[in-house]
């Protein structure tokens, strides 16, 4: 078998009312999504998304012509790349695709095949006033979901620990709370120094005490020594390491203890074999691998076979926020959107490869 073409599907999505994300200054008016597909001179074609790809035409030539079950050649191929230029992973999916489609299994039983589902955490997107906040927990308790993440902005941490305060009243303890804290990294231009670590400690000490089970990205990846201080003075788990760019870099956090949660995203951060082995050997060290997965629905599906794969949990990061962000806005591009069971679970779609069917009007309509 033989990769004969790598095509290139350019997407953008209107948003209308635009989506607010906490992480990012600037609200969104569209949603940008770039469809990999990997075609084979056997006709089998594999489906990646996740990241932009920008430049990746430069470096197509890489894989045209090689064997397309040659994962870890393409790996090591891809790796190379990121250090001159962008990441991407997206195409290692595309790839994974092809392997599942040609074994005729799902790519979560290639890679362990430990749970079939997880269970979903609501992961909200936007910053809102703790009514607000309220209100969409109690719907997302209502739709399925068992816990949800809240985002706590660094301006605003009074408002963002009353909203904890008031969720964990309304919903009782046996609901479950995530708080992001977003300061491991920063969108492009974004020049704002993060909070220092007495102010975190202080946080988190509070945050703490209302029952939250992980503080998310409450320092900046640089600060590896802050990081294990955090977990030994206030006894809090600590998640991290989405967007870390190397597996160096998830070593040394593994090699220092650094973390209770590993949530590198097999799209964004460092492909999904790599992640594979860093969440196996976390998970040796009685770490949990609970990957980031804020990306659309084919980026969230290997996330999910990745985790699903491996043994990952105790819960799986489904970006959920409505009205501004539903599977169908999130999914546009699948004939159907990823969503979670009447009981909060994200189930592994069992059929060969990923599991990612477009829907080309979709496609056609929105390509850029």
């Amino acid at each position: 078998m033989k990769i004969t073409a790598i095509r290139l599907d350019r997407l953008r999505l209107r948003l209308d009312p635009p989506f607010h994300a906490a992480w990012d200054p600037v609200p969104r008016r569209h949603f940008d999504a770039t469809i990999v597909r990997v075609e084979t001179d056997e006709g089998v074609t594999g489906i990646g998304s996740g990241d932009t790809m920008d430049g990746f035409e430069a470096f197509e030539h890489l894989f045209l012509g090689t064997d397309p079950l040659d994962i870890t050649r393409h790996v090591r191929a891809i790796e190379t790349m990121n250090f001159h230029a962008g990441r991407y992973w997206p195409l290692e999916v595309a790839l994974w695709d092809i392997v599942g489609k040609v074994a005729g299994l799902p790519v979560a039983t290639i890679f362990g095949n430990v749970h079939k589902r997880l269970r979903a955490y609501a992961s909200s997107g936007e910053l809102q006033s703790p009514g607000q906040r309220v209100e969409s927990a109690l719907a997302a308790r209502e739709r399925g979901f068992s816990a949800m993440k809240i985002r706590i902005d660094r301006n605003g941490i009074e408002e963002g620990v009353q909203t904890v305060r008031r969720v964990r009243e309304a919903l009782g303890d046996g609901f479950e709370i995530m708080v992001d804290l977003n300061q491991a990294w920063r969108m492009a231009g974004d020049v704002e120094p993060a909070l220092d670590f007495a102010a975190v400690r202080s946080v988190v000490e509070r945050l703490r005490d209302l029952g939250v089970f992980w503080v998310e990205e409450p320092l900046p990846y640089q600060d590896m020594a802050g990081l294990r201080t955090l977990r030994a003075e206030t006894g809090m788990r600590i998640a991290a390491g989405e967007m870390l760019p190397s597996t160096s870099d998830l070593l040394s956090y593994l090699e220092h203890d650094a973390l209770d949660v590993y949530q590198m995203d097999v799209v964004l951060a460092v492909g999904m074999q790599r992640a594979r082995t860093i969440a196996e050997v976390a998970q040796l060290r009685h770490r949990m691998f609970t990957p980031h997965s804020w990306t659309n629905g084919i980026g969230v599906l290997a996330n999910l076979h990745v985790a699903a794969g491996v043994g990952g949990g105790p819960y799986f990061e489904f970006p959920y926020d409505p009205p501004g962000w539903t599977p169908e806005r999130r999914d546009f591009m699948l004939a159907e959107p990823v969503n979670v069971t009447a009981d909060g679970y994200v189930e592994v779609p069992q059929v060969p490869g990923i599991g990612a069917v477009l829907d080309e009007e979709e496609v056609e309509r929105w390509r850029i």
